[in-house]
């Protein structure tokens, strides 16, 4: 058994179990800076734990990764290839759960590390499930809704065999939405001849989706931000908040924080952002937003709308603001070494995935400041996935009181393990998370027999 803490010895043991004799990480041969990242987060976390060799062997390598290849007819009809990538990377606790992406960026290696850290993300709310990922190379503003769907339904022809409700679920992640989930549902039908809701999850409602789905990333932040906040010292009328991206979650975790009672005094979207230090209507917002696509700073009563008095700020600005509680919500490696010294906020909560680096991690610990990780705030979105496939696979569907409640406990119940772990320890929170997570991994690879079980 391998054991971090008994001596250099068994440290040395350890890592080279996890590296191998030619010194691998975990994710060998992937140059995607996320996957530099949840190395060297892994590394740090093994320290704390006593893990068997088995599991470090086992997260080494994907369990299977597939790159297809998509042809699209277009509409002006000239044909069109687009590469498709679905990567399991771990199911020791369950079938493969995580999200499909629409951006120029995807590549295999940002699938599997992004699959990697999915095992985690379910490890670290005691879901049934292991990590997966998947997407396609491509920019889906340019293509028509016609052939979005041709693309969505060509992607499923292709995977077919590959995904299933005990096998592996897909679900909404960037550039996907329940539209785009409910074109994978159908065709997955078509190809199986029959009604299977429960192999996509984030469905419209209509085709067997959850009630709560898609305000269920926020929800989960927020309530491990009721959770821990108290703690702190920080209670909504004295605690102001800035929120980087004002998407589906960055907004809806705004506009829960505002009607809670705390200041949120800063938000932005791509384009970028305002600011107003005594607080901004966040309903309003979201009004002119939804309505005209910018971003603006208004009181609204009905219809009408007047300007609020706040300053433009860019997205590098906001996240340099002097607040309380900072809401990275927008997209990955935010926070780096380089602005890590200019951030001022005294919490920072990770809505989205990915937003501080490992270097920056280090800075901001030393700094004092204590960041709340991704692997556990933005957990809600695949808790609310698996609470769907639980209705899916039972044909009783819930309300979204009982679906919040449910999340409700869920997030809390995790947030406590995870501060415990960190107290107990004396470790950063996101440590405690890994160690948290790898701890279940631990017990769901042991319960089929280790060497030690093999050798005795």
């Amino acid at each position: 058994m391998v054991n971090l803490l008994s001596n250099a010895a068994a440290d040395s043991a350890t890592h080279a179990a996890l590296n191998g004799s030619a010194g691998r990480s975990f994710l060998d041969g992937a140059a995607h800076s996320t996957l530099s990242d949840a190395n060297r987060r892994l590394e740090k976390a093994l320290r704390y734990v006593s893990i068997n060799e088995d599991v470090a062997e086992r997260l080494r390598y994907p369990k299977s990764s597939l790159v297809v290849s998509i042809p699209v007819r277009m509409d002006d009809g000239s044909l069109r290839i687009f590469q498709g990538y679905r990567v399991r990377y771990d199911d020791s606790r369950g079938p493969t759960k995580g999200g499909v992406r629409y951006h120029p960026g995807v590549t295999l290696d940002e699938v599997q590390s992004l699959a990697f850290w999915m095992t985690f993300k379910c490890a670290v709310l005691n879901l049934p499930f292991g990590g997966a990922k998947g997407g396609i190379t491509l920019n889906p503003k340019e293509l028509s809704k016609f052939e979005l769907e041709r693309l969505t339904r060509g992607y499923v022809d292709a995977i077919a065999d590959f995904i299933g409700p005990d096998i592996d679920i897909p679900a909404p992640d960037v550039y996907t939405n329940p539209m785009v989930m409910g074109w994978m549902m159908d065709q997955y039908s078509i190809i199986q001849r029959k009604i299977t809701p429960a192999v996509v999850t984030g469905k419209p409602i209509t085709m067997g989706g959850s009630q709560g789905r898609e305000s269920a990333t926020a929800m989960g932040a927020f309530f491990v931000m009721q959770t821990v906040l108290p703690r702190l010292g920080k209670s909504p009328e004295n605690t102001t908040v800035a929120v980087q991206g004002f998407g589906n979650a960055g907004s809806i975790i705004a506009e829960l924080l505002y009607k809670a009672g705390y200041k949120v005094v800063a938000v932005s979207d791509s384009q970028g952002g305002v600011y107003a230090s005594q607080g901004l209507d966040i309903p309003s917002v979201r009004q002119i937003k939804e309505s005209s696509r910018r971003l603006k700073a208004v009181y609204c009563e009905g219809s009408v709308c007047n300007d609020q008095e706040h300053s433009t700020i860019t997205n590098e600005q906001l996240l340099e603001l002097d607040v309380d509680v900072l809401v990275p919500a927008a997209l990955e490696n935010q926070i780096t070494a380089e602005n890590a010294g200019r951030i001022q906020a005294r919490y920072i909560f990770e809505v989205a995935n990915g937003p501080v680096t490992s270097d920056a991690d280090a800075i901001l610990e030393n700094r004092g400041i204590q960041v709340f990780p991704d692997i556990l705030v933005n957990a809600g979105g695949v808790t609310v996935s698996y609470f769907e496939w639980v209705q899916n696979r039972n044909g009783f569907y819930w309300s979204a009181d009982k679906v919040n409640h449910r999340l409700e406990f869920a997030m809390k119940q995790e947030t406590e393990h995870i501060w415990a772990i960190a107290q107990e320890q004396d470790i950063d929170l996101r440590t405690a998370a890994y160690v948290h997570a790898l701890n279940r991994l631990d017990d769901a690879i042991r319960a089929k027999g280790t060497r030690d079980f093999y050798v005795s």
